[in-house]
């Protein structure tokens, strides 16, 4: 039996003998992690590892060496070499990941767009995770882009630390993203530098706290309702 063939981990998952193992960030007490009040969801006694894919190593085999190649003259061409705008690069269960640095965000989004053996159209999103254990990339965003021209998708994934919420937006490079981006400041906090109107999507403008950070309260909320009036869509908020 060579030194590649397959196993079964701890955690359920199929691994390579040889490849660099999972990194841990961290252990997850109960279903959602949160320390600073009452589990109510029945897993109080649930413990696990939480766990990030390695990184990987060239070649990566299928598609992802050619565009690599390509991504990386597309980058050192905008001046962000890659082994400075590329923190690692991930694949997992047959998607490519790259992790790139918040201050080279907005160029690498426009490489993906107008490069022509890029030509990433569109961008389907953005979501955020909230890793209370790892320490300065506490929050994540997760960008799901697609070529339409060459059938193919990548993820890039972002980090910021929660003393400094912040990244660039890509509202101006795909507009999709303008909603996307409001819900995950208003889920995780993550505050989306040059976007044209960062505010709440889903919770009411003077909500406070993100609701879907790890350290978030799951005791409930009391609201009052005092008979409030709803004005026309129009008068509710500014966007000067």
């Amino acid at each position: 039996m060579t030194e590649s063939h397959e196993q079964e981990s701890a955690t359920g998952q199929d691994v390579t003998l040889g490849a660099p193992g999972p990194e841990v960030v961290g252990v997850r007490h109960g279903s959602f992690g949160a320390g600073d009040s009452n589990d109510v969801t029945g897993f109080g006694g649930l413990v696990e590892p939480i766990l990030l894919p390695a990184g990987a190593k060239r070649p990566y085999g299928s598609w992802y060496d050619e565009f690599t190649d390509e991504l990386e003259l597309a980058l050192e061409d905008r001046g962000a070499p890659a082994q400075n705008a590329i923190e690692r690069v991930v694949i997992e269960f047959g998607e490519i990941t790259y992790v790139v640095r918040r201050e080279y965000l907005t160029t690498f989004a426009t490489a993906l767009r107008d490069e022509p053996g890029l030509r990433f159209e569109m961008c389907l999103g953005v979501s955020g995770v909230h890793y209370p254990h790892q320490k300065g990339k506490e929050l994540h965003a997760a960008y799901h882009f697609l070529s339409i021209t060459h059938n193919r998708r990548v993820r890039v994934e972002v980090t910021c630390p929660d003393h400094d919420p912040r990244m660039p937006s890509l509202t101006p490079i795909y507009p999709t993203c303008d909603w996307h981006e409001r819900e995950t400041y208003d889920m995780f906090g993550i505050e989306f530098e040059g976007h044209p109107a960062l505010i709440r999507i889903l919770m009411p403008d003077d909500w406070v706290g993100h609701p879907q950070r790890k350290d978030y309260s799951l005791n409930g909320i009391d609201v009052e309702f005092k008979g409030a009036v709803t004005p026309p869509p129009n008068e509710r908020r500014s966007y000067n």
